[in-house]
This record gives C-alpha cells, structure tokens and sequence, in this order.
C-alpha cells in the first residue's frame, strides 16, 4: 500500500464483528453522496484500479436492491448485492451486502454509510457490522484494505473531476 494511501483511510476494529473505515474528500457531502448513489458517477470509480465494472445497478429507495460486478486484473468475476435499508440525502445509507465470487461466498453484512461536513470536506465513515467474528475476520483476510485505499483514491480523483461537479 502506497503511504498517500496509509495516510488517507483509517481502518479500526471497534468489536469482534465490525470493520470501520474513515476517510476525507475534499467535496461537500452532496457530491460524495451522488457519488456512492448515482450510477452515472459510481461507476467511474468503483473498484480497484486495475479491475473493470462488468455490471452497476442501483434501484435507490428503501428496499430497492444494487448489484455490482466486477472482473479483477486476474479475470476472476466479483459480486457485490444488497438491499437499502435506510436513504438519508446527503449525509446516511445503510444497506445489506452479499460478495461472492469463485470458490468464496461471504455472509450477509449490514453496512452503514455516513457523509459529515467537517471543514469543507466530508468525512465518509463506513461501518461494516459482520454477523460473525469470523466473518469479519474472513472479510480482513482478503486483503479488503489495500482494495478500499485504492477504490477510495479513485473515488477522490472521481470527485475533483469537474465532470461531477458540473452535473450537481
């Protein structure tokens, strides 16, 4: 991992069943949440750098269901899905989330999204509440924050594009 990434996300452990990640961008919670919510945006910058958004469908109300599918540098196929739970413009999202891909399936996570205003930037909170310590400790063991650094540095360069900007 790169040291713009170490600095830039913040991973903690704050139980035996949840991973939290936090992170800043330089952009008012409105953007960063039409950019985790609008597909016209998400997919430029889901996913690693090095990995192609096959599918992005995003059905945004209260038990509207998004799926995502990714294909990795080495050609394995990534799932993403879930259901929203709760849509609070711009500042809450919390949704279910399923991943699977070959030889792997994980258990059903609850994960909760928060976008703060905090000195003209947005601090953007993850909370991933596993239903197992092992699951979460599965989750850990794939490598899920190199992954998250460096979809979240796209995200950041996503959101300095004045193509985003221009469009809210």
């Amino acid at each position: 991992m790169d040291a713009r990434n170490i600095a830039a996300l913040a991973v903690t452990l704050p139980s035996d069943r949840e991973i939290v990640m936090t992170r800043s961008f330089d952009a008012p919670p409105r953007l960063v949440f039409d950019a985790w919510t609008k597909q016209e945006h998400f997919k430029h910058w889901f996913g690693c750098r090095h990995s192609k958004l096959l599918a992005c469908d995003i059905d945004l109300r209260v038990g509207g269901a998004y799926r995502f599918v990714m294909a990795g540098e080495d050609g394995r196929v990534h799932n993403m899905h879930g259901v929203y739970r709760e849509i609070v413009p711009p500042s809450r999202l919390v949704f279910t989330q399923g991943y699977f891909t070959e030889g792997f399936v994980s258990g059903e996570a609850l994960v909760t999204l928060t976008f703060e205003r905090l000195d003209g930037q947005t601090l953007f909170t993850s909370r991933i509440l596993h239903r197992s310590r092992e699951d979460r400790d599965i989750h850990l063991a794939t490598g899920m924050e190199k992954g998250w650094a460096e979809t979240f540095d796209r995200l950041d360069e996503h959101l300095a594009s004045r193509d985003l900007r221009a469009a809210s």
